[in-house]
This record gives structure tokens, C-alpha cells and sequence, in this order.
């Protein structure tokens, strides 16, 4: 449906809160349902990113601007309030910052796809947290933990 178009003004207005409104309720039920699901990597705090699917969505559907909103507001109201502390939302900030800049910088550029996009996103949001996580503990070995996502062959014996 193209609203823009086909209603008056003060609908399109209604009509794009109230896509805002069902875009975050979106993020925020598929991040509350990704808390139930258990990961066992080795790694804590380690997610699938099913809200990362809903910053997508936005961003092909209603821009940047209404994105970065969403995007701000889940954060927020769900690790902050809801199931976190602060400095879970410390992390999750500096996730969701760098993430969403490179996916906005490579849409706009056109370089990937939309799953190339998508996976931009969740390297950059794990990249930021890891980011935080340096200067929290002073100390830049919590990259090193990169090392291990990139499995190499094992050394064989002579």
C-alpha cells in the first residue's frame, strides 16, 4: 500500500506511528523470545540476533531515521528496563551504535545485499560491544577471543 498517496495528511501521520509502534513491539517480543532460547557457545551473552531481523525490515522499509528510533527505543526499554542493568545496556548501545552505522553506510553505498547487510549489522554489533568490553577491563585482550571464530586446521604430526 502506498500511504503516502492514498490518505490525507494527518492518516499518514496515524498510519506511519502506528508502523513505528508494531516494528518495535516486533523487536521487542522476537528479543524477549531469544532469551528463551538457550545458546551453549562457550562465549556468555551469546544470541542469535532476531531483533537485529527487525532493524533490517525498518531500514528497507521506513529509512534511517525511523531505524535508528526503533532501533534506540528496544534497546532501551528491553535490556535496560526490562531484562537488564545498565551495563548490559552500556554493551548493547555500543552494539547497536556500530552496528547500525555500517548497515546504514553499506546500504547506502550499495555494496551487499541485504543479508550481506544483515550480517554487516552482527559483526558490527558484536564488534562494539567487544569495543566497550576493552575499556571496561583496561585491557585489549578480550579481542583474542576473535582468534577463536576462525577455526584453522589442526597441526598434523610428522
Amino acid at each position: 500500500m502506498n500511504y503516502k498517496r492514498e490518505t490525507r495528511k494527518g492518516d499518514r501521520q496515524a498510519v506511519k506511528i502506528a508502523l513505528y509502534g508494531i516494528l518495535l513491539s516486533l523487536a521487542m517480543l522476537l528479543g524477549y523470545v531469544e532469551t528463551l532460547v538457550p545458546i551453549s557457545l562457550g562465549i556468555p551473552g551469546v544470541k542469535l540476533g532476531l531483533a537485529n531481523l527487525v532493524n533490517i525490515v525498518s531500514l528497507y522499509l521506513i529509512g534511517t531515521g525511523g531505524t535508528i528510533a526503533i532501533a534506540l527505543a528496544r534497546i532501551v526499554l528491553l535490556t535496560g528496563f526490562a531484562y537488564g542493568n545498565m551495563a548490559m545496556m552500556i554493551y548493547s548501545l555500543a552494539g547497536g551504535a556500530l552496528s547500525l552505522a555500517l548497515m546504514i553506510f553499506c546500504k547506502k553505498r550499495g555494496w551487499f545485499s541485504q543479508l550481506g547487510i544483515s550480517i554487516i549489522g552482527g559483526v558490527g554489533h558484536n564488534v562494539g560491544q567487544l569495543c566497550v568490553a576493552a575499556f571496561v577491563v583496561e585491557n585489549s585482550a578480550v579481542f583474542t577471543i576473535c582468534r577463536f571464530c576462525w577455526r584453522q586446521e589442526p597441526q598434523r604430526a610428522p
